[in-house]
């Protein structure tokens, strides 16, 4: 009998959903209010308290290279979270235990009182936490469904999406505010009340949601398979392919998974450079913005750490503006948008986003203060990049890997992320310590960039038509 109920459809959402979304925008919120603020704020009150001009550019590299550093852990953690989940205590447990030390983190940055050793901790705990729950908060609302209201999912994670851009829209907006009038207290406080109430949403839903059990440590992984058929590589019988041998131990299924991630990974060998330049719009180009004219229309201004809230906007703009108009219409001109193409296209279009940036900069160092719409434009231009790219490798991901190995292709492109941020924040290391990199400073800063994603757009170019392709839509995998 349950089983025919199971297979009823349901027309009604899991009464867990309202507690996921709520969490999730209060969480968002409280992630991008802190990161509006951060840059700004470290690069004044730690590295340049007299505004000393000389050691403006000096500070500016610390607060970038922290900047970085600090989405770097954040973005590595997704994968530890995600073990963590699957294998041993279970998402909601996760979950739950690591958004209340993700609030402890907030806490300690408002009491910090500018201890840069207690203001690090606190970024490092809330980088942990919020890398760590990032993996299971999505993969919780798959579990809320079945069969039975399979198709509403779509629908949710829609939603679920609108959630995060929401708070992303919303931080930038209002803590910077709070910075200005009420101090950096209060603005760091602020995330951290809205850090609990996402604690506290979530743990109210507690006996709404379906919590799926951890599964054990699978001994078919994607680091077991890896790490044996490196050793086969060395170990092999004379004139015996490696995937052979590794056949040996392994199924042709596990092994099968593992080619279509290295396949997925020659695509997402290029999307940390993307990374790099596009995680910028939270560092470096909130400090530019605050030597340009803030003015917008009929002299209101904004402050300079509020401009970063035109990227989310757009992105939940543009994403119709591609799927319903720019795709069809290249289609139907004889153009096929295949993933690939729209990944080398966004890589394209940030390149033009840095450009803006660069020149801005320049008369900047000029000693000319131009307008903030020239930074709106590439904040445009950034988001039009990242439709193309960051939704398009998860949709290239989950088309071109089968089941078992969905989890972590979401990991690994999450790692892309982290490498890219890891690639700045070590740049701007060295420009601190007076090393090759302090020669690029100024525009010749953003130029650089320029001509690293140039050359790995032409690299991009060479290898994406060589790459083999396999779509696992639609095919069934037997457990």
């Amino acid at each position: 009998m349950s089983e025919i109920q199971s297979d009823i459809r349901k027309t009604g959402m899991p009464k867990s959903v309202p507690y996921i979304i709520g969490s999730e925008i209060a969480e968002r919120f409280s992630f991008y209010g802190l990161r509006s603020i951060m840059v700004t704020y470290m690069a004044v009150a730690f590295f340049n308290p007299t505004l000393n001009p000389a050691l403006t550019a000096e500070a500016d590299a610390k607060a970038n290279e922290m900047s970085h550093l600090f989405v770097t852990l954040a973005y590595f953690m997704p994968i530890v979270g995600a073990i963590m989940a699957d294998w041993f205590f279970g998402k909601y447990r996760v979950i739950l235990f690591v958004s209340v030390l993700y609030t402890l983190g907030h806490f300690i940055l408002s009491v910090s009182d500018n201890s840069y050793t207690l203001f690090s901790t606190g970024l490092v705990i809330i980088a942990c936490c919020a890398g760590g729950i990032k993996s299971c908060v999505s993969a919780n609302v798959g579990d809320q469904f079945d069969k039975s209201n399979e198709h509403l999912l779509s629908k949710v994670y829609g939603w679920f999406y609108m959630s995060i851009n929401l708070g992303g829209t919303l931080a930038p907006l209002f803590i910077p505010l709070l910075k200005k009038y009420y101090g950096p207290e209060i603005a760091f406080g602020v995330p951290g009340i809205l850090m609990a109430l996402a604690t506290l949403i979530f743990w109210l839903g507690r006996k709404k949601y379906v919590k799926a059990p951890p599964a054990g440590i699978k001994k078919e992984n994607f680091f077991t398979i890896s790490v044996y058929a490196l050793i086969k590589l060395f170990s092999r019988k004379p004139g015996q392919k490696v995937w052979e041998a590794v056949g040996e131990k392994y199924s042709a299924k596990s092994i099968d998974g593992i080619q279509a991630v290295y396949r997925v990974l020659a695509v997402f060998a290029f999307t940390p450079i993307f990374w790099a330049l596009w995680d910028q719009n939270l560092s470096e180009w909130v400090l530019q913005a605050t030597r340009l004219d803030l003015t917008l229309i009929g002299g209101f201004t904004i402050l300079p750490e509020q401009i970063n809230f035109v990227n989310p906007l757009f992105l939940v703009l543009l994403i119709p503006v591609f799927t319903s108009f720019i795709y069809p219409f290249l289609e139907k001109r004889g153009i096929k948008v295949t993933p690939l193409r729209k990944i080398g296209g966004g890589l394209a279009v940030i390149g033009l986003a840095f450009i803006i940036i660069a020149l801005l900069q320049e008369q900047i160092d000029a000693g000319g203060k131009p307008s903030v719409w020239w930074q709106i434009l590439a904040y445009i231009l950034l988001a039009a990049s990242e439709i193309m790219v960051s939704v398009t490798c998860l949709e290239y991901a989950y088309t071109h890997s089968p089941k078992s190995m969905k989890s972590t292709m979401s990991a690994l492109y999450l790692l892309g992320i982290s490498a890219g941020n890891l690639l700045v924040g070590l740049i701007n290391g060295n420009i601190v310590n007076k090393g090759f990199f302090s020669q690029f400073t100024g525009a010749k800063y953003y130029w650089m960039f320029i001509g690293i994603l140039a050359v790995s757009f032409v690299l991009f170019l060479l290898i994406a038509k060589r790459l083999p392709e396999k779509s696992y839509i639609g095919v069934e995998e037997s457990e």
